[in-house]
């Protein structure tokens, strides 16, 4: 149907095509057109003001991660815009679909530093998939449809559509016809027959073979043909940051998480394995250590969706440039059931040799993790921001679905969760998401507390509060000779009445009792409710690889004391 609109009529129309239902975002003076025409079909797509535009990014971002469709977040010019920059760095450096939009000043006004005029494109050059500035309307609806595309199809990412204010006024219209946008089909052209056959060999010949999950398997839906494969090839499996959920966690399999923080076993058994197979992961410095002694009796297999990732930080043997969930499907058809029950055995004897553990006479962070695993029945939507907390968070609760643990892993932005659990909850009502905070973290976007209570979206803010910047406080109580520079929070702020001051609930606990009973009360309540854990300050995250050592290095309290004792 071919109708005479206007472009701010066009901008909601082409959110009405790509089926948006929530939006998240901040008004201002350039961008009132498109919200004044919002404002008309607000009975379609439901508008989420943020109480700044970083909280509106981090909120389509967790829309997006929970969801699996795109997020959607606006801002204003100039400062409006820039303040999202954070927001699509973070989706930008874990892949996640994104569609910005923001406004700018009109054409004329353009290069003339005017007020709030920035310009946002050249800003965000290298944190998008891509970004336009339309400056006509007639570009306009296509410019939107290309942007969802792009965003949701082969590495997805974020992309941000700039709109100067002319081609967004009333008076300005063009012919607008209705669009159904096409499917978006998995990257299948760029799967090699001879690379598929090369590592269905290299399967097949493994003693010890490791399976590496990242993000990649989210991304594009693969789980069931991801599980289905580490089965039947019969292989302890292991997990990046970005790829929890994808294998269960309660699998007999599953050894927890590779890198600086996973658990040894992952990290030894990676170092022992003849053949370790990447999926859906691009290798970061994080989950490697030392890159020329990473698994380096293993030849590596990497399966992934972007040439860019392959042999730029390891070099592999064999590659798969390919979605994901179509590679497993075609390793699934092709490959017999396998048996290694004696490596699976080796790696099952060290998951019990090397437990993850914690002090139990004190409330610790992994006590309180390990409670919210229990009280939401391992159902529960983790979002986190980036510290101690966030590896508790990915060490002590066992996800068995993607789409269940919500972090930034690759920028590693504090702040993050609670924008990202209000997107969370937002995109799936029917679930308890719970953000787990650092007091530190907490500071950074508290404020979006208030955008919880001013929308009644009942999240549960759970702050870790060791009165201390944690991750750092901890490297530099082991690699700073316990210079502790600036991370010290022995301030007077108080959470509770902090929280209570924006309208949620709020309490705090020092035991894990008074936690329980406190997180009984914040999932009956239905509102927004703050939990302020008060734990120890030299609480350290077990175990831990130093920064640029060997993965199979990786070590715990008990070998620090041992090796202090032998000194």
């Amino acid at each position: 149907m071919k109708q005479l609109l206007s472009g701010s009529e066009i901008v909601i129309e082409c959110l009405k095509e790509q089926k948006v239902d929530t939006v998240f975002g901040y008004p201002g003076g350039a961008i009132l057109n498109i919200y004044d025409e919002l404002y008309k079909h607000s009975d379609e797509i439901h508008h989420v003001l943020t109480s700044h535009e970083q909280g509106a990014s981090h909120a389509a971002d967790g829309y997006a991660r929970a969801t699996g469709k795109v997020g959607v977040c606006m801002a204003t010019s100039g400062p409006g815009a820039t303040n999202l920059v954070t927001g699509l760095a973070t989706a930008y450096m874990d892949s996640i679909p994104v569609v910005a939009i923001t406004a700018n000043v009109g054409v004329s006004l353009l290069g003339k530093d005017s007020f709030q005029e920035i310009d946002i494109k050249g800003v965000t050059m290298p944190i998008t998939k891509h970004n336009y500035i339309v400056k006509d309307i007639n570009v306009l609806a296509s410019t939107i449809r290309d942007a969802f595309r792009i965003a949701n199809s082969g590495r997805k990412g974020p992309v941000l559509v700039d709109i100067t204010k002319d081609v967004t006024d009333p008076k300005n219209k063009v012919i607008f016809e209705s669009f159904t946008p096409a499917p978006i089909h998995p990257v299948c052209e760029t799967i090699q027959e001879k690379a598929i056959l090369k590592a269905i060999d290299q399967i097949k010949k493994a003693k010890r073979p490791y399976v590496l999950l990242g993000g990649g398997c989210v991304l594009s839906n693969a789980s069931k043909e991801v599980r289905e494969f580490v089965r039947k090839i019969d292989a302890p499996v292991c997990d990046t940051l970005m790829g929890k959920g994808v294998y269960p966690g309660t699998d007999p399999l599953y050894t927890g998480m590779l890198g600086m923080h996973g658990t040894k076993t992952s990290n030894i058994g990676v170092s022992k394995c003849d053949l370790l197979i990447a999926i859906g992961c691009r290798f970061s410095d994080r989950v490697y250590g030392n890159a020329k002694t990473f698994a380096k009796r293993a030849k590596i297999i990497q399966i992934d969706i972007d040439p860019a990732e392959i042999n730029k930080n390891i070099i592999v043997d064999t590659s798969i440039v390919g979605d994901v969930k179509a590679v497993m499907t075609i390793f699934n058809r092709r490959l017999d059931q396998l048996d290694h029950k004696e490596w699976v055995d080796q790696v099952k004897d060290m998951k019990e040799k090397y437990p993850l553990s914690y002090h139990q006479d004190v409330l610790a962070g992994p006590a309180v993790v390990e409670k919210i695993y229990e009280m939401t029945k391992g159902d529960a939507i983790i979002t986190t921001e980036v510290g101690q907390h966030q590896m508790w968070a990915a060490q002590f609760y066992k996800y068995d679905r993607p789409r269940q643990f919500l972090t930034s892993g690759g920028a590693g932005t504090m702040g993050y969760g609670l924008g990202a659990s209000i997107g969370a909850k937002c995109g799936c009502p029917d679930k308890v998401v719970v953000n787990i905070a650092g007091d530190g973290c907490f500071r950074m976007n508290m404020n979006e507390i208030a955008t919880a209570t001013r929308s009644g979206i009942p999240i549960i803010e759970v702050v870790v509060n060791n009165h201390v910047l944690g991750m750092v406080r901890q490297w530099q109580n082991l690699f700073y000779g316990q210079r502790y520079s600036h991370t010290t929070l022995t301030d007077k702020v108080d959470f509770v009445k902090l929280a209570e001051a924006m309208g949620a609930r709020a309490k705090r606990v020092t035991t894990i009792e008074e936690f329980e009973e406190a997180f009984v009360e914040a999932m009956a309540c239905g509102e927004p409710y703050l939990i302020d854990c008060i734990i120890d300050s030299d609480e350290k995250v077990w175990p831990m690889v130093a920064p640029g050592g060997s993965i199979s290095d990786a070590f715990d309290e008990k070998d620090m004391l041992e090796k202090e004792k032998d000194k």
